[in-house]
């Protein structure tokens, strides 16, 4: 029990692996298997049917980059739809905004807010602001009969497979724009395009949204702890444009404290590698 390490396949040819100190929890829910560990490198961490979801350690670059790049293009937005994002860090991000009226998250799964808030009350810590409604059930049918409502949706799903494969459909896009007012904006994770099985659904989710939304465009983040460490995201519109319509001053007028996000990264996080532009053409 002094060498204990929780390991990950990213390929079937390479293994993350994280020493860990114990494991603080285990349960399979109607959805999933639930897992919490500690570990001395990255603190405590989530894991779905064996995937990391998140650690202690630097779970703040995901969820600060899948919130912030809206609210910066649109710092007006009043109405948000979460759809995921059980372990609350997204939730946490947007609690940040004044002006933001209401949250409604849409998670599957209540046993993950449950055992997030019990052991990652880090990331947890937003569910009791009074904007935020809970709603436990499906994301595809949460916002098929959704019209004109939200200015920002943000899609915190788990791979797309098991509870969170239709968060990657043709429909669900479709849906998520019909939901979105005239100025809205989807933000979603967009997974990773270093390795090749990643690469095909960061290909798919992106050529699925390209024909759902006007606009749409992919960034990126550092996320030491996920796949390769090389994470993309999605930007999806139906009018404002993620550089040109960017309120750089206005969003630092309202000093939201950040870790990673701040409007210069911004900028770049939309220039991207070569080879990922070509799989995007190729898409």
């Amino acid at each position: 029990m002094d060498d204990l390490w929780y390991s990950e396949y990213h390929t079937s040819n390479v293994r993350f692996s994280v020493k860990v100190s114990r494991q603080l929890h285990y349960e399979e829910s109607k959805y999933q298997k639930i897992s919490v560990f500690e570990s001395p490198e990255f603190g405590r961490f989530l894991t779905l049917d064996g995937i990391m979801m998140l650690t202690e350690r630097d779970e703040f670059i995901y969820h600060e980059m899948i919130t912030h790049t809206a609210m910066a293009v649109n710092p007006e937005i009043k109405k948000v739809l979460v759809i995921g994002a059980g372990d609350g860090g997204v939730v946490r991000e947007l609690g940040k905004y004044q002006g933001i009226e209401e949250i409604d998250v849409v998670e599957i799964d209540a046993r993950v807010v449950e055992v997030c808030k019990e052991f990652l009350p880090q990331t947890a810590c937003g569910f009791e602001d009074k904007r935020v409604h809970l709603h436990f059930q499906d994301g595809l049918k949460f916002v098929r009969h959704t019209d004109n409502l939200y200015d920002l949706i943000i899609v915190d799903s788990t791979d797309p497979f098991g509870p969170g494969e239709v968060l990657f459909t043709k429909e669900f896009y479709g849906n998520c724009c019909r939901a979105l007012t005239e100025r809205g904006i989807l933000l979603n994770q967009h997974e990773s395009p270093f390795y090749e099985e990643d690469a095909k659904a960061m290909k798919s989710a992106h050529r699925r949204i390209s024909h759902a939304f006007p606009l749409s465009f992919v960034y990126q983040a550092h996320i030491p702890t996920y796949p390769s460490g090389h994470w993309l995201f999605g930007f999806a519109s139906k009018a404002p444009h993620p550089q040109r319509d960017l309120k750089a001053d206005a969003w630092n007028a309202l000093e939201i404290k950040t870790k990673y996000y701040n409007t210069e990264l911004h900028q770049g996080a939309f220039g991207l590698p070569n080879y990922v532009k070509e799989m995007l053409v190729d898409a």
